[in-house]
């Protein structure tokens, strides 16, 4: 049942986190910055490596955006997670309080 509902949630995280990353590139020029010399940094390796270890590096890219990817669902599921339980714990002290 759990993963039949993450499964469900899937497209839903990942065109909110789209959202989230379109927002953070227009509202902090901090990201722009740092995203934009990532890139720069990384094309230069890009042409410094030998032909040979062209289909390396893009295995390397590859498997960090697979990473980056399992890892951003993971967090946005796990704050998703934690606001439920604070809701549930500030819903059950509301009621025990007088």
């Amino acid at each position: 049942m759990i993963e039949s509902l993450e499964s469900l949630a899937e497209p839903l995280i990942r065109t909110r986190l789209e959202l989230l990353y379109n927002n953070l590139s227009h509202t902090q020029p901090d990201y722009t910055q740092l995203s934009k010399e990532s890139d720069h940094y990384f094309h230069t390796i890009r042409q410094a490596l030998p032909e040979h270890l062209n289909q390396t590096i893009f295995l390397y890219e590859d498997t960090q955006l697979s990473m980056q990817t399992l890892l951003e669902r993971e967090i946005y599921l796990q704050g998703f997670r934690d606001a439920l339980q604070l809701m549930s714990e500030l819903h059950i002290q509301r009621f025990l309080t007088p």
